[in-house]
């Protein structure tokens, strides 16, 4: 396992590495990232079926492609995590993402984040405390830390379903 600051998961592959030029949160990038490809240095691919590994120094990942996605950095003195967490109401949601893989995600967003007219957001929004479901991590270490991100960074266009609990 190495260590990294970005990760995302597609319907494949589980995708470590550094997004090339980075010049804000990766929350902030994605959501604006106005070109069909992020560049990602140092990559990991990671086959979701048979846990095989694939490293490139480059990578072009579609944003279209991404379901989901976290970045590593360290908490402490993180204005934004800390304005997620301010007097904030948040909904308890599960998610259902489009594609091959049947994955699920359960955790607390802002009411109505994965809305088309959200303003805070476009493409993307934050969960909060996910809990993923629906692949094996068949024991392999990188695919395990996908059940213990403390947020994930979702697509909401490769959304098929959601179950707000609080509407």
């Amino acid at each position: 396992m190495t260590i990294v600051s970005d990760l995302f998961l597609t319907d494949s592959f589980l995708i470590k590495g550094e997004i090339e030029r980075k010049y804000a949160r990766l929350s902030q990038m994605l959501d604006e990232h106005r070109k069909y490809f992020v560049k990602v240095r140092n990559a990991t691919l990671v086959d979701l079926n048979t846990c095989d590994r694939i490293q490139t120094p480059l990578l072009h990942v579609n944003t279209d492609e991404i379901l989901l996605a976290h970045e590593f950095l360290d908490h402490a003195g993180d204005t934004q995590l800390a304005q997620m967490n301010r007097d904030t109401k948040m909904n308890k949601v599960r998610v259902f993402f489009t594609g091959h893989l049947n994955v699920e995600v359960g955790g607390e967003c802002r009411p109505g984040a994965y809305e088309v007219d959200d303003r805070m957001t476009r493409r993307f929004f934050v969960l909060k405390n996910p809990a993923v479901r629906g692949f094996n991590a068949k024991d392999d270490q990188d695919l395990k830390l996908l059940f213990k991100l403390p947020y994930a960074i979702v697509n909401k266009t490769r959304l098929s379903y959601i179950y707000d609990f609080n509407e």
